[in-house]
């Protein structure tokens, strides 16, 4: 019997290479986007597609109707991949710019996660597994909107992880640092579209936040494939004991260890050249 397993943000990066490995692994997939044009590529390539915004709470309610009745209420697993990232200095995101980055990456995740507990709870079984980021335990300038809303995944799934306790609903964190994909061609966009450059404080510093997000290949000498997320969510999915959090790339271990090992004053410092 294939394990069924509902993947969001699958129109690039992550999310359509986990799709395609565990299609080809024998999984059934049903590999959701955000937009229609991105559904129907997913369809011409051969996957079991629908349209998830997590931004629309009717999106995502007929998007898990439809799942739950081809299944027949069997789902394995849900990989909450979908997300992105809104630059700019703390001061300068307006309630609105923050609002919109928390309504996909947390209230739509989260909410998605709420239609799907009751099915694994009455199949008795299920694994749920959080795509959040190195920026899910570790801030960094420029990056607040998205920090925060990692920062909240990891305490709503730390906290649903122990009142899931006594259920065989396992929950695990994948935190990835630099991963190739368009993560930083949409986050440029996004920077374009909410922040006031010209208006800003921070406006000499922007140059260099607009020089990392434009720049042409790896973010860093750390930038690993998809691939490498991909191996964690196997593991995930498979194991008899998942891990609670997956770390992934070099900068992930280092800062985990670096904010266990340093006075938080000198990880301030550390942090603050970066």
């Amino acid at each position: 019997m294939k394990k069924n397993i509902l993947i969001t943000g699958c129109s690039s990066g992550i999310g359509l290479c986990c799709a395609s490995a565990l299609r080809n692994r024998g999984y059934r997939v049903f590999a959701t986007a955000r937009k229609k044009s991105d559904v129907k590529v997913l369809l011409q390539q051969g996957f079991e597609s629908l349209q998830l915004d997590l931004n629309s709470s009717q999106s995502i309610e007929t998007a898990v109707s439809e799942i739950v009745e081809r299944t027949d209420q069997q789902l394995y697993a849900l990989f909450n991949n979908g997300a992105y990232g809104q630059p700019g200095a703390v001061e300068d995101l307006s309630r609105q710019t923050l609002k919109a980055n928390f309504e996909t990456n947390v209230f739509g995740t989260h909410e998605l996660t709420r239609y799907i507990i009751p099915v694994m709870r009455n199949q008795g079984f299920g694994r749920i597994i959080q795509n959040s980021s190195v920026l899910g335990f570790a801030a960094f300038k420029y990056r607040g909107a998205y920090v925060a809303t990692k920062f909240a995944l990891e305490g709503l799934t730390d906290t649903l992880r122990l009142e899931l306790a006594d259920t065989n609903i396992k929950l695990s964190l994948i935190e990835p640092g630099p991963i190739s994909s368009r993560f930083r061609e949409n986050a440029f966009a996004m920077y374009k579209k909410n922040i006031d450059k010209e208006n800003s404080f921070h406006k000499a510093y922007y140059d260099a936040v607009e020089a990392r997000l434009s720049k042409e290949g790896p973010a860093t000498a750390f930038t690993l494939p998809p691939e490498a997320v991909l191996k964690r969510l196997i593991h995930a999915l498979e194991s008899r004991k998942p891990k609670v959090r997956y770390y992934v790339t070099v900068p992930t271990y280092l800062f985990a260890n670096l904010k266990r090992l340093l006075p938080h004053k000198t990880l301030d410092k550390l942090l603050g050249r970066l």
